[in-house]
């Protein structure tokens, strides 16, 4: 790099914008290098880009390498942010097709940024309740649990605005949360005798389970991205341990001064109302993850689609179902995307968070530690390899990987 150059030139600028964006929105590290490439080559623009979860580096090059500019920016690891997903892309596609130029565009991408700010606490409070008290009833337990599910899902996202005033919060967030839930779970049930402890707690920091997470980090390490994945994997996996010690302490704690009882409560809960779990938590993710109006509709049919299959293929063996499934997520996606114009990750991601294993991981610790074992517990390590062998062999027969653009 010359020593004289004291700016980025602004089609540089666009580009490490847009790689900012992407990462701070969720897209899987391998994915951004291969759209950044993507949008470089069209452009006209040599560049070479590398993607990690602290990190991104971006290196361009003059036609004939002699001269390269390199700039590396640290950044903070990214959250799903569905509909600003879709709005980059969409401002990228404006830009290859020559619509906007190179600063018009930078200009968009800050606004898109800025719009992220801008968060309805009542409305996310709630998507965190109904998500528990859905999720709960996904799990066939009672009516009882499943309202105190309810609020404390809505506890879980006090605490969590409370991590945006406070770092000490913030840092302990998944450890704290569990903690509390766990608590004030234990106690209720001493008025609630038929309150099915063990699934309630899960179903209250379900949201902060790391299910997507795992099997993200499991397509980037597949995809031979190793140095990303496997940041993410232990990322995602240190997460997962830490609600695990949240809730270990607070049942340990509880012991002191209650007597408490974590045995499997039967459940009086029709099949058919534990099914309604599905549409419910998929309405519930579209505000956490902002998914823009115009793919409400689709992601949440995606979600039913994606549990309809394997519960339909479910006979044929946990493997069988989740690997077709996958497949069958990967190309409803394509036709929605099709039809809104929209980027299909945004609905890839929808379908494979209502096949992910978290939740099963997680229980499957507790049955390690806990001298009770949860109801139906039984095997669930190899259902949970079953389960992320079917989500990554389907994403990778149905040509996920293969593709060189998001919005394909």
């Amino acid at each position: 790099m010359k020593p004289s150059a004291l700016k980025t030139p602004k089609q540089y600028q666009f580009i490490i914008q847009l790689g900012r964006a992407l990462h701070i929105y969720g897209v899987p590290s391998y994915k951004i290098q291969i759209y950044l490439s993507e949008v470089a080559q069209t452009k006209g623009i040599r560049g070479s880009f590398m993607d990690t979860p602290t990190w991104i580096n971006y290196v361009f090059y003059s036609e004939d390498e002699e001269e390269s500019y390199n700039y590396i920016e640290c950044v903070s690891p990214g959250g799903l942010n569905l509909g600003a997903l879709s709005r980059a892309v969409e401002i990228t596609d404006q830009v290859l097709a020559d619509k906007i130029d190179f600063e018009e565009a930078s200009l968009m991408l800050r606004l898109v940024y800025k719009q992220t700010q801008k968060v309805n606490h009542i409305i996310l409070s709630l998507a965190f309740a109904l998500g528990a008290a859905s999720f709960n009833l996904l799990m066939g337990t009672n009516w009882i649990s499943c309202l105190v599910a309810f609020f404390m899902g809505m506890l879980v996202y006090g605490l969590s605005y409370l991590g945006l005033k406070s770092q000490f919060v913030n840092n302990t967030l998944e450890a704290l949360a569990a903690f509390v839930v766990t608590i004030l779970i234990g106690l209720l049930s001493i008025w609630l005798p038929t309150l099915n402890i063990p699934l309630t707690i899960l179903s209250a920091i379900i949201i902060f389970i790391p299910g997507l997470a795992i099997t993200t980090a499991l397509e980037e390490i597949t995809y031979k991205s190793l140095v990303s994945g496997s940041a993410k994997l232990f990322d995602a996996s240190i997460s997962l341990f830490k609600q695990f010690f949240g809730t270990i302490l607070g049942l340990s704690v509880l012991p002191l001064f209650i007597d408490i009882n974590i045995d499997p409560v039967v459940s009086n809960l029709p099949q058919w109302i534990s099914h309604s779990g599905i549409p419910l938590l998929a309405i519930c993710l579209l505000p956490i993850f902002q998914v823009r109006r115009k793919d409400i509709i689709y992601g949440v049919l995606t979600s039913i689609i994606s549990y309809t299959v394997t519960v339909l293929l479910a006979p044929s063996g946990i493997l069988i179902s989740t690997f077709i499934g996958s497949i069958t997520v990967v190309l409803i996606s394509n036709l929605f995307a099709q039809i809104t114009k929209s980027p299909r990750h945004v609905f890839i991601t929808q379908g494979i968070i209502m096949l992910v294993p978290g939740s099963k991981a997680f229980i499957g610790i507790s049955t390690v530690f806990l001298s009770t074992p949860i109801e139906n517990a039984s095997n669930l390590g190899s259902q949970i390899a079953y389960i992320l062998m079917g989500i990554v062999g389907g994403l990778l027969f149905s040509g996920s990987f293969n593709t060189k653009k998001i919005n394909c």
